[in-house]
């Protein structure tokens, strides 16, 4: 075994999902990852935690949606039981066929998401953690070979996550300080309300609210968007890809959309409900390690020098106590690239210009 996937274990269990003796935690283990899964075993069992293992398939998943009637019960309680006990969820991507879901109805796949919302309401509640383990499938993705794939996984998720907690700091006291985001590059120009907002350092650390390993985005909720934007980020979403989507935005929702490839996806992703029309987040990344597009939104939405947008559920980590923001079934993100003619401004003050930072 790569004694980087014993390294990435114990990221994942020490400093991410800061795991102690007693925790229940649930892992769910994607075909591709069986190492990671048994390494993080290993990690938890020297830790003293309660481990239950789930097996993340898409392959099954498909199988399972596509013989099915559509009729889903709403959130399963067996399901609802293993969440509401659990008190850290590790999330261990990997598949062996990246594209395994793309054949299954719209329809189905929106009525489940909906009838299992209060499922991943609770998954949510816990210190859950989702990573990636390097494949095959994901290299090819890629267009990588598997060597260097391994090497660019590790790159970005072995990091001096405390060194870039600090840098990122910088980020999210503007934000946090800030009323207005305009976004300007070829294709974009959009403006956001944050004020009354609170930007995540999104560390790879549930201490810092953040779920994701790698990491290394800040993050906000914003609101009363205006303007349009331009994904021109290449990306595959719900197994079809998406090619240079552009929105345009009224009074806070999406009113018009276009895409050179893959528009019906996002308009089925725009329609699902009332929240999936508005933004739910705001993310700038700041992962130099993530230095190529690989089609894997955990990586590409880090990636320095883009900046990225979901439309549907805002977190609740950005909203002030008691506070309810944009609420919908789904939340997917799109990214737009900052390294050109571009920048990035709050309350009229340059922050980053052509993919750079003031203090960079």
């Amino acid at each position: 075994m790569d004694p980087r996937v014993r390294e990435h274990a114990e990221t994942l269990v020490d400093w991410s999902a800061r795991i102690e003796a007693g925790d229940n935690v649930v892992v769910s283990v994607a075909e591709g990852a069986h190492e990671l899964g048994v390494a993080t075993a290993a990690v938890l069992g020297e830790r003293g935690a309660n481990i239950v293992t789930t097996y993340g398939s898409t392959e099954m998943d498909r199988t399972y949606l596509t013989a099915h009637d559509g009729d889903f019960d709403t959130d399963p309680e067996h399901q609802l039981a293993l969440y509401e006990n659990a008190d850290s969820v590790l999330r261990l991507g990997g598949g062996r066929n990246t594209a395994e879901d793309a054949d299954v109805a719209a329809d189905k796949r929106a009525a489940r998401r909906q009838a299992t919302q209060g499922v991943r309401e609770a998954r949510l509640d816990t210190d859950w953690v989702s990573t990636v383990h390097p494949t095959r499938s994901l290299a090819q993705q890629a267009g990588m070979s598997y060597a260097d794939y391994r090497d660019f996984v590790y790159d970005a998720v072995l990091r001096d996550w405390e060194s870039l907690a600090d840098e990122m700091d910088r980020l999210k006291r503007l934000l946090d300080d800030g009323e207005t985001v305009r976004i300007v590059n070829e294709g974009t120009d959009l403006r956001l309300r944050i004020d009354g907002r609170t930007a995540v350092n999104s560390c790879a650390s549930v201490a810092y609210d953040s779920h994701n390993l790698p990491s290394g985005e800040v993050f906000t909720a914003p609101y009363a968007t205006e303007g349009y934007v331009t994904f021109d980020v290449p990306m595959t979403v719900r197994g079809e890809p998406i090619r240079n989507a552009r929105l345009e935005f009224e009074d806070g929702e999406v009113t018009d959309v276009t895409a050179a490839q893959g528009e019906g996806v996002v308009r089925e992703i725009v329609e699902t409900d009332d929240g999936s029309r508005r933004l739910g987040e705001l993310g700038v990344g700041m992962n130099r390690g993530i230095d190529r597009v690989t089609d894997n939104i955990l990586f590409d939405e880090k990636m320095g020098g883009t900046v990225h947008l979901a439309l549907g559920r805002a977190y609740d980590a950005n909203l002030p106590d008691g506070e309810s923001g944009n609420g919908s079934a789904v939340h997917v993100d799109l990214i737009t690239d900052m390294g050109g003619d571009s920048r990035l401004e709050i309350d009229g003050e340059i922050v980053q210009e052509d993919g750079a930072f003031r203090w960079e």
